[in-house]
């Protein structure tokens, strides 16, 4: 046996088509190896699908902006009556659908309203729209007469409800005083 391996220098080739490089370079050295062991002949039968061009679309909702290709965009106009619809208002017309019965058109347009709404009032007067939301969804709540939770306030504790004189308040006047909105609903929910 001879000393310090030099029987093992013999037995093996150290002979390759890669070139040695320096220690700093070993892991891109690593990587390159993996690459020359690749034949280029893999690549060149390998047919790869034409890059479709990629186009802006606006939401005729939101006026959101998305890249998407001519094809996808077809999809979604059919599938929307010729309307397109980014992938945020595609899921409140799922909604809509859910509550009115199936009516694609009617889910369209009513979220489409609701979204020209938000734009006309809820960015200029955001305080006032989100009183008039409010006031949508307490008329919601009267009309479908759900059932509201007994609160555990300590002042409900006997004694007369206090709900009576916010009650009379005008809709027209909520919609101008939130604060009136807040307290008739906190009252209702007494």
């Amino acid at each position: 046996m001879a000393p310090h391996g030099e029987s093992l220098a013999s037995t093996f080739s150290r002979n390759s088509n890669v070139p040695k490089l320096s220690s700093s370079e070993s892991l891109q050295r690593t990587v390159s190896d993996i690459s020359f062991e690749l034949t280029k002949e893999g690549f060149d039968d390998l047919k790869l699908p034409p890059i479709s061009e990629v186009e802006n679309a606006k939401c005729e909702c939101c006026g959101m902006c998305e890249e998407c290709t001519p094809e996808y965009i077809e999809r979604v106009r059919e599938k929307f009556n010729g309307k397109w619809v980014c992938g945020l208002c595609a899921e409140a017309v799922k909604e809509e659908l859910e509550k009115n019965g199936g009516k694609k058109e009617e889910a369209v347009s009513a979220h489409m309203s609701a979204c020209v709404r938000f734009n006309k009032y809820g960015r200029a007067f955001p305080v006032l729209f989100q009183a008039q939301a409010m006031k949508e969804m307490l008329k919601k709540n009267t009309l479908d007469g759900r059932i509201r939770a007994k609160s555990i306030s300590p002042r409900d504790k006997g004694g007369p409800k206090k709900g009576g004189i916010a009650r009379l308040v005008p809709s027209e006047i909520l919609f101008a005083f939130p604060t009136l909105l807040v307290e008739r609903y906190i009252t209702s929910i007494a």
